[in-house]
């Protein structure tokens, strides 16, 4: 029997839907750290330890969600569930890895706005934390060693890394400078692209599950028109339903406006985009104050999923001090949840729409060497994040050094966090001694909670 061509694929479950559905339930209870974290769960989980897809077609999705607005390790998440199990496996997947965030940060909103005391809460994330930066960590150092196998690679993922930190050069030019290098790389040093080398080393474990069998679908224009449809329907039903039970001048309509215009224009990460929703949500329409923001991203990176749901804490706090006529704790979650949804929903558009065109044109030289050289800078952005996050979690100040175009940010080395530092290093003990990345978190945030009930600045 001849192979199917690309986009003919069989239409059943690679995987067995359910058991495919607990795989990602595991990794959204695991979602901690932001999206190197993420990325790292996911590696871990679906190449290293179920071998489900292959290093190659892992890179080569997260390259393509790289490109997109959101958040990129959702997407990922999307783009590989609708591989093993198609559009079903797609929904499953980017629905739960939000889901545990949803609920945690839903919870934690309206504890601090009802209680307004959070020592305990606070001392479990101080005990995540490090944990979670010793898991990103790890992930850098796994992924660097897969992805960049050649020095010209390696250059590039520095030269990223230098650009975002030093040199604040906007993540659009990052991602689109790598991809132009990647292409004259397959043209001028094939050899230094991945797919081009043949050690066994460089895919990573073999998938038990050959690429061949990965779930596709026809990239065609009746396809993506129906795409579009669906997700536009979807994406603004429920923001009319608030207009025309609420009418337009409402706090629900002025988020569900605003963070769906956040939705598209979030390149580069959260970080990339909390800046621009900080100023609004403060300034322009004083849904919370200044320090209630930190407040927000403290709790988004202490609990799992993206980052960006700290837009969920922005939205729960707007609406529960304007609530118009509704009891305000049940405009907080209608908010809340509205939120949520506007921001997510772009998501599975981008991947249904996107996906099938990009696994079309996976054997396309000049492609495949564009997302090389875009995986090759993406190393160098997790890295980045990954500094940012030990920054944030190990010292308590930092000041800018540099001259001219070039500004770092560096630790204040008198604000270390001692507490913070021997977490880590337990963290990275555990890890190293083969302890689940679950385990090593359960035994962080305890010890996190033991000393903040201790008394101990943490």
């Amino acid at each position: 029997m001849n192979d199917p061509a690309p986009g003919e694929r069989a239409t059943s479950d690679v995987v067995p839907l359910g058991e495919a559905a607990r795989a990602w339930f595991r990794i959204s209870l695991q979602t901690f750290g932001g999206p190197a974290g993420q990325i790292a769960m996911m590696q871990r989980e679906l190449v290293d330890e179920r071998r489900w897809i292959g290093q190659r077609r892992f890179l080569h999705a997260l390259s393509f969600c790289t490109l997109l607005p959101g958040p990129e390790a959702q997407q990922l998440s999307i783009y590989v569930g609708w591989l093993l199990n198609g559009v079903r496996g797609g929904l499953i997947a980017g629905t739960l890895f939000v889901l545990p965030g949803v609920v945690a940060l839903l919870a934690l909103s309206a504890l601090y706005v009802g209680a307004g005391d959070t020592t305990v809460v606070e001392a479990l994330f101080a005990g995540l934390a490090p944990a979670v930066l010793a898991v990103v960590a790890q992930a850098v150092w796994r992924l660097s060693g897969r992805a960049l196998g050649h020095p010209a690679l390696v250059g590039l993922a520095v030269a990223a890394f230098v650009a975002l930190v030093a040199l604040d050069v906007p993540f659009p030019a990052v991602v689109a400078g790598a991809a132009v290098i990647g292409w004259l790389l397959g043209r001028w040093v094939p050899d230094a692209l991945p797919h081009r080398r043949t050690a066994p080393e460089d895919a990573g474990p073999t998938p038990l599950i050959p690429d061949d069998a990965l779930r596709t679908a026809p990239a065609t224009r009746r396809h993506s028109l129906v795409v579009l449809a669906v997700g536009l329907v979807l994406w603004v039903a429920p923001v009319l339903g608030f207009v025309v039970l609420l009418g337009r001048d409402t706090v629900f309509v002025d988020q569900a406006v605003f963070f769906s215009g956040a939705a598209l224009v979030t390149f580069g990460g959260a970080y990339a985009v909390l800046a621009f929703v900080a100023q609004q949500a403060v300034d322009v329409y004083g849904w919370l104050a200044p320090g209630e923001m930190v407040r927000g991203l403290a709790l988004a990176e202490s609990t799992p999923g993206p980052l960006v749901m700290v837009v969920q804490f922005v939205a729960f706090l707007g609406a529960y001090r304007d609530p118009g006529t509704l009891d305000p704790w049940v405009a907080g979650v209608l908010a809340s949840l509205l939120t949520v949804w506007v921001t997510f929903v772009p998501c599975f558009v981008f991947i249904f729409l996107g996906a099938p065109y990009v696994e079309r044109l996976r054997g396309h030289e000049g492609l495949s060497a564009a997302l090389a050289g875009i995986t090759a800078a993406v190393v160098g952005v997790i890295a980045n994040l990954a500094v940012l996050f030990a920054l944030a979690t190990l010292f308590d100040r930092t000041r800018e050094v540099g001259a001219g175009p070039v500004a770092v940010d560096v630790p204040v080395l008198g604000s270390i966090d001692p507490v913070a530092v021997g977490l880590l290093a337990l963290a990275a003990l555990l890890l190293g001694r083969g302890w689940s990345v679950l385990r090593v978190l359960g035994a962080c945030a305890a010890v996190g909670v033991v000393l903040g009930l201790a008394g101990a600045p943490v």
